[in-house]
């Protein structure tokens, strides 16, 4: 059941990188709500490989084909059910890694735990591919969402050190974000996508910050202890491989502070309930609070990396010399952007209809 989430919606996703198909279904979705096609594609279209040389040369259309769950374009009631046939494989860079797994990689615990018996091809299940059935099922949120007047956006508050400009906690600049390379700051985009160049000239790879805001919630999702907002957006956003860290508001800076400084003051704006700052990220006692909900995932370096690393043989127990072929990215920061988008957008509908 490790590939399925939500309490009031499902969603099941299936498949591996060099399937014929990968895919997802998404279940207790309401009968009557539109689906733009269009602007599902267009989403799709952020996450997906081989667009520019920041990312994997790996070239799929990521083209959805719903097999179910829509009729003449609004959600019939029915299961919503969508695959994507992948095109451009070459599983045979991966026979190596059955017997010498990559540091970094799950394919040492993976072959622990299946047996010898899971798909190394591409990394199978474990694959950064299968975040395309999120999006499409984020993809698909994220429409819904905005009908009710919530929005959800994300940028690069990082790469490899260089940082961009934080959202404005009380008020986040979702529409400021550029969307072929999704920052604030265009300058500190460019030095990004520089050191983006420089590890991948190197054989190497480095990692980054995303950082995710949903305006337009009110208050009073969530519950206490362990069904909380936070909990619900750690439960999809840790599904989403090289993921590392999570932290919500001002998250671990928090820490340094004073809690005269750190807590929010209430105040009262056009007759609400509001707080002067966001550090909390409009979360309390795990239930939101009518501010922005803004949170930061850490992702690390991609572990496939060109040059030579430390690895062992299964099979002979000796330690041994890797080198890694295959189409990788050397910054996945980029291309999980709206990955992060979607699962923000699954776990808060998935608040919304309960």
């Amino acid at each position: 059941m490790s590939s399925m989430y939500g309490e009031n919606l499902r969603l099941s996703v299936f498949g591996q990188s060099h399937a014929p198909a990968i895919g997802m279904t998404l279940d207790g979705i309401p009968a009557g709500l539109p689906v733009d096609m269009a602007a599902l594609q267009a989403f799709l279209a952020r996450r997906a490989p081989g667009q520019n040389g920041f990312s994997t040369t790996r070239k799929e259309a990521d083209t959805p084909e719903f097999l179910c769950g829509i009729s003449d374009g609004f959600t019939c009631g029915a299961p919503v059910t969508a695959i994507i046939r992948n095109t451009n494989t070459r599983s045979g860079d991966y026979d190596n890694l059955r017997d010498c797994p990559r540091p970094g990689h799950a394919d040492y615990t993976a072959q622990i735990k299946y047996g010898g018996y899971q798909d190394a091809a591409g990394g199978g299940h474990f694959s950064g591919r299968l975040t395309a059935p999120i999006c499409i099922a984020g993809g698909l949120c994220i429409q819904w969402l905005a009908q009710k007047g919530i929005r959800v956006g994300a940028h690069i508050a990082s790469i490899a050190g260089i940082s961009d400009m934080p959202f404005d906690m009380t008020d986040p600049q979702i529409d400021a974000v550029g969307k072929e390379f999704p920052v604030l700051d265009t300058e500190a985009g460019e030095a990004m996508g520089n050191a983006i160049l420089e590890a991948k000239s190197a054989g190497d790879s480095v990692g980054g910050v995303i950082e995710c805001a949903v305006t337009g919630l009110p208050a009073g999702l969530g519950n206490p202890m362990f069904d909380g907002v936070e909990n619900r957006i750690a439960g999809i956003v840790f599904g989403i491989p090289a993921v590392k860290g999570l932290e919500f508001g001002l998250g671990f800076g928090l820490s340094a502070m004073r809690g005269s400084l750190s807590n929010d003051p209430f105040i009262m704006s056009n007759g609400e309930v509001r707080t002067a700052t966001n550090n909390c990220g409009g979360i309390l006692g795990g239930i939101t609070d009518g501010m922005p909900l803004i949170f930061r995932a850490a992702v690390k370096p991609t572990p496939s990396i060109a040059t030579c690393q430390r690895s062992v043989s299964l099979s002979q127990k000796a330690e041994q010399e890797l080198i890694v072929k295959g189409r990788h990215d050397p910054c996945i920061v980029p291309r999980a952007v709206p990955v992060i988008e979607a699962a923000a957008a699954i776990a808060v509908m998935d608040m919304i209809l309960g």
